[in-house]
């Protein structure tokens, strides 16, 4: 009976092993694998962007939606150039990317002359482009930059907790944060606490200046 019960706490113990690899092997695959083919999709797609830009001879117009609309810069996030594309699916955001919002309150591009140009990216895995978001602080610049433009946002207020439901950090004028009157605001969301998605994390900035872009695509003084 002894061997009998010796041989079972063996296989339990066996099996207790195995599953713990099997979950260390899941999280290392959720926290850095999808991190490492999601920043390589991220440049791929970011590359093509800049080639399109390079490539077109035309002049100021619409940004074009198609494969890209521009990149954000977040010195305080420290994670370099993030391409911005359109919507905020999994099948976006898992590219590495961050997306701006065409539902459940439709986002306001940047060039809008007002309106809340939101904005989602992942947190943790699949490239984590929001992972830092906690690190911004009041008067922090963001930065957008587009084919002819930079437009340079200064934050003035987070929210470091509040529903995954709450859309009114979305709205137009995002009373949240304490605006009552039409401007030209951007909001960064994601999933907090880390590692999971249980709330959101909010950054609400607001529209300081606009720069053209000129032929040597110098970056404002906030990025340099």
């Amino acid at each position: 009976m002894s061997g009998k019960v010796a041989t079972a706490v063996s296989l339990f113990g066996e099996l207790l092993i195995t599953s713990g690899l099997v979950l260390g092997l899941f999280v290392v695959y959720s926290l850095w694998w999808t991190n490492v083919v999601a920043d390589r999709e991220a440049d791929k797609q970011g590359d093509e962007v800049r080639d399109h830009w390079a490539a077109a001879n035309s002049g100021p117009g619409a940004l074009d939606t198609k494969d890209g609309i521009g990149f954000l810069h977040v010195p305080a996030m420290g994670n370099g150039e993030v391409l911005v594309k359109k919507g905020t699916s999994s099948k976006v955001l898992n590219d590495g990317v961050a997306g701006y919002y065409l539902d459940p309150v439709k986002s306001a591009l940047p060039q809008a002359k007002q309106g809340n140009f939101t904005l989602a990216a992942h947190r943790d895995g699949h490239g984590a482009k929001f992972h830092n978001i906690d690190k911004l602080r009041k008067g922090d610049p963001i930065v957008f930059e587009t084919k002819n433009d930079w437009y340079v946002y200064k934050v003035y207020d987070t929210l470091p907790e509040t529903s995954k439901y709450n859309v009114q950090v979305l709205s137009a004028i995002p009373k949240e944060s304490g605006k009552r009157k039409p401007g030209r605001y951007i909001t960064l969301t994601t999933c907090t606490p880390v590692f999971t998605s249980e709330y959101r994390y909010i950054v609400w900035g607001e529209l300081v200046r606009v720069e053209r872009v000129d032929s040597k695509r110098t970056v404002p003084e906030e990025l340099r």
